[in-house]
């Protein structure tokens, strides 16, 4: 990748080695306005082993957008997957070609967004109906990439949420030679119930996911939901493979200090919330000197002190001189000397 697409080589770990399906038992769900490049390089300050996503990029747009806005990342993001929203096979099979050929590690197919507009392009949930369009997909995926391709889907839709329609779904793609599944433990109502209602509104059903499990031990079934700290995973991986973490991911991003440690087995002394700040300095004056402004990558750290003395210092200072135009990382120095006196 040239350098256009690179920010500081801060991170020198050895080169990312693919994985096999079920090596990550901890990942950060995909998120729409939330999972983008500098919320990636920020949590990787943090957790250098936890698997990342992208937000969603349509087919259409990956194809006809500009690709390097929607797409492009930093190595020191990696190991990182790219979610994809479509349902035509050759479109999505062009971008996984793209795909592989800009470094992702792994391609996801979102079949679990409840959203009008996701609908309305014939993707997302609405796809746990076309349980054999799905696979059409993957196979497509599949025979495009040596990339792992999986799909994010939820337990069921609308009053197609029995477990058995759920088992079906699976079974039907799982055929098409998807082996990882990370399911939102959630229904989602396609009508009725915003995407904000569809995160809270319909009830978990955890037992569904470890019911799923149990009926393909060959399969990696991660589970997604409601979990907001590492103690939650812990129980949960008794019953699956893998937990993916969303919106307390961002709202209290310093929970995954300790993961490479509790989660991946890693003899590593978790990072101080100090020494995360001073990582990003480098990174930030990278990009203040290409004219970004400085508060499309303090965003995801307001959260970073969250439930410390002094986080309200912290957020109020970011808030305030972080929308300036040509401010770079002595703003945040000036916020860290506000938090920790």
């Amino acid at each position: 990748m040239s350098m256009p697409h690179q920010s500081p080589a801060i991170i020198s770990d050895p080169p990312y080695i693919k994985p096999s399906v079920g090596d990550f038992p901890l990942s950060v769900a995909p998120m729409m306005d939330r999972t983008d490049r500098h919320y990636r390089y920020f949590i990787r300050q943090i957790t250098r082993r936890t698997l990342l996503y992208t937000e969603m990029a349509t087919s259409a747009a990956i194809l006809h957008g500009d690709r390097e806005y929607l797409l492009g990342f930093s190595l020191e993001e990696k190991p990182l997957a790219l979610q994809i929203g479509g349902d035509t096979p050759s479109d999505l099979a062009t971008c996984a070609r793209i795909a592989e050929d800009m470094g992702y590690n792994e391609i996801n197919l979102n079949v679990g967004c409840p959203s009008s507009r996701v609908q309305n392009g014939n993707f997302g949930a609405c796809l746990m109906a076309q349980p054999h369009r799905v696979a059409d997909c993957i196979e497509a995926m599949l025979k495009a990439t040596y990339l792992p391709v999986t799909v994010k889907h939820r337990i069921g839709i609308d009053q197609r949420d029995r477990y058995e329609d759920m088992a079906k779904f699976v079974q039907i793609v799982s055929e098409a030679g998807c082996q990882r599944f990370i399911v939102h433990a959630r229904k989602a109502w396609l009508q009725g119930l915003s995407p904000k209602e569809n995160r809270n509104i319909p009830p978990l059903r955890y037992g569904d996911v470890h019911r799923l499990k149990q009926a393909f031990p060959h399969l990696s079934i991660e589970i997604n939901g409601g979990f907001t700290n590492l103690e939650q995973v812990q129980v949960q991986r008794q019953f699956v493979d893998g937990v993916m973490i969303g919106r307390a991911a961002y709202d209290n991003p310093y929970l995954f200090a300790t993961a490479d440690r509790d989660i991946y087995g890693e003899a590593v002394t978790p990072p101080t919330r100090r020494e995360v700040v001073e990582a990003m300095l480098a990174y930030i004056d990278y990009w203040a000197a290409r004219g970004l402004k400085l508060n499309k990558i303090t965003r995801p750290m307001l959260q970073l002190f969250s439930g410390q003395p002094g986080s309200r210092a912290w957020k109020r200072h970011l808030t305030e001189h972080s929308c300036v135009l040509g401010a770079g990382s002595e703003v945040i120095c000036e916020a860290l000397s506000k938090v920790l006196q």
